[in-house]
């Protein structure tokens, strides 16, 4: 979302002087872009009662960050997000009620289509069906998805507490909510064993998570589970041969494995990517692509070594080898 703010701030106003969040993820939407542009921002609440956010101290703070609502000449109302127009129908009829919408322009970062006519400007397109990254737990897709619980819904064990006795039971129990759901899950797939089931619906019902179905993998121990390796391979067969649209799974490899397994997209929580299937296909590869700038920014080395990492990243090991060997391959006439 940051770098789709930044990639479009010539396209707007240059006189905006207030952003407005529309609750709950326009809120994150707008603060991203205040804290590039350097303008205030406030809630849609605040905003309809006079208030704006104070925006602490700077060396290089701006004048305008201390003027009230009066002294505003355009306001930017901003939401992540467009697809029917209601929540913002509701927002702007909220701002009309308030005799506040003189120079008020209606935004989103994403749109389903170019243009809205709830929206007078929309950042960037990204049709249906979608999911972000801020709002997947509590999005309706999870009712049809498969879903990871170690490293997903709770933290993993550490190694002391995955012993496969006493101290894993006792885990199971006192497991920390990682990422709790708002949504019923379709089903849940975890790589726990079978004799776990008890423990594990225990703490699924003390958390309130409903879900579907449970499967489990119905080997003897964790020695068996690591010697057959099966991890991967146990939850791509269950994601394969299930009518689920999207796997949530903890580990890059594991995830990685699913989708080459399944032939359908699976989101790493760890990675924070969606790893899809191979061949890549061109609107995999474009939201591949969108990542690939605030990746970049995370490490500061540009060796070789560092790019093949990069390309490893957005290409997956098999699209990677194959683009490897096009690339070594003689010119015709050579």
């Amino acid at each position: 979302m940051n770098d789709t703010i930044v990639r479009n701030l010539h396209r707007l106003p240059k006189d905006i002087d207030l952003v407005v969040g529309v609750p709950r993820s326009g809120i994150l939407a707008a603060n991203l872009f205040c804290l590039v542009t350097n303008i205030p921002m406030t809630d849609l609440d605040s905003f309809l009662e006079g208030k704006i956010y104070t925006s602490g101290v700077s060396p290089k703070r701006r004048e305008a960050l201390d003027r009230g609502i009066s002294d505003m000449r355009r306001i930017l109302v901003l939401d992540d997000s467009i697809n029917g127009g209601r929540a913002m129908l509701a927002a702007r009829k909220r701002i009309e009620d308030a005799h506040l919408s003189d120079n008020v322009m209606m935004a989103a970062v994403y749109g389903a289509q170019p243009d809205h006519k709830e929206a007078d400007f929309v950042f960037e397109v990204v049709a249906r069906p979608r999911v972000f990254q801020w709002n997947l737990m509590h999005h309706e897709v999870l009712e049809r998805s498969c879903v990871d619980i170690d490293g997903v819904l709770c933290f993993d064990p550490t190694e002391e507490e995955n012993d496969d006795g006493a101290r894993y039971e006792d885990f199971i129990s006192r497991a920390l909510p990682l990422h709790v759901p708002t949504k019923r899950l379709g089903t849940l797939v975890t790589s726990r064993l079978e004799k776990y089931r008890t423990s594990t619906e225990a703490w699924l019902k003390k958390h309130r998570i409903e879900y579907g179905e449970l499967v489990m993998l119905d080997l003897p121990s964790k020695a068996e589970r690591q010697r057959l390796k099966s991890h991967g391979s146990f939850k791509g067969s269950v994601y394969r041969n299930s009518d689920a649209q999207l796997f949530i799974e903890s580990e890059p490899a594991q995830a990685e494995a699913i989708a080459r397994i399944s032939g359908k997209p699976v989101f790493c929580v760890e990675s924070q990517q969606m790893y899809y299937a191979e061949p890549l296909t061109p609107a995999a590869l474009r939201q591949k692509l969108r990542t690939m700038p605030s990746r970049l920014r995370e490490s500061r080395r540009t060796s070789k070594q560092r790019m093949k990492e990069i390309a490893r990243g957005l290409l997956g090991e098999e699209s990677y080898a194959r683009l490897k060997n096009v690339v070594k391959r003689p010119a015709i006439g050579d």
